[in-house]
């Protein structure tokens, strides 16, 4: 059964890098968890910008971008693990009476009833053709816990947890997503003591 250190499955939540995490890759990072189970957990950082944009993307994996409004958009590094493979975050295409799976995709997981991840090639072709998902970010990497792993950094305090609100992933801009995040929790970010255990 999905739980964190209280019980609770930390999946479709933010978790906000304390300011005393001064790890480079994970400083004043939102990391969105798309899966928490008692076998670890899986996120992607959600406000580091990378290098390229989805067109610079879809170059490189040789695919036209068909939708031109998306060619701006920056591709996240959405963290040290699987730097070469893509996860993409989305608006799920099928109502929830559908199932957990979006049928229209081959490797996709329903997080929530507002936020899926696909991880398949095919959602960037169904992009190439014009369709696809209306809001979506991309990026390349990931963050994984070990079983326990994750509880053991929220116990020291690394991370603040949050419920996930979707229009931070695909509305509020990359540079803004740290203190929206820490927003969510009532919390300016600009006061936040840099010693753990302390707001």
């Amino acid at each position: 059964m999905p739980r964190d250190s209280t019980g609770t499955d930390l999946a479709d939540h933010f978790l906000i890098a304390m300011p005393g995490l001064e790890d480079g890759a994970f400083a004043r990072s939102v990391i969105y968890l798309c899966e928490h189970t008692e076998d670890g957990a899986l996120g992607l950082v959600v406000n580091k910008p990378g290098s390229m944009d989805l067109g610079g993307l879809f170059d490189k994996v040789d695919l036209p971008l068909a939708r031109s409004e998306l060619s701006r958009q920056i591709v996240l590094q959405g963290g040290p693990l699987q730097m070469d493979r893509g996860f993409v975050l989305h608006e799920p295409l099928l109502d929830l009476e559908a199932g957990p799976q979006n049928a229209l995709f081959s490797s996709t997981r329903r997080v929530s009833r507002d936020v899926a991840l696909t991880t398949s090639r095919d959602v960037l072709e169904a992009l190439a053709c014009g369709g696809g998902p209306r809001r979506l970010c991309v990026a390349l990497g990931c963050v994984g816990w070990e079983g326990g792993q994750l509880e053991s950094e929220l116990l020291e305090n690394l991370w603040l947890t949050v419920e996930a609100d979707p229009s931070l992933l695909f509305e509020v801009p990359i540079e803004q997503r740290y203190e929206r995040a820490m927003a969510l929790l009532g919390i300016d970010a600009g006061r936040l003591s840099g010693q753990a255990g302390h707001a």
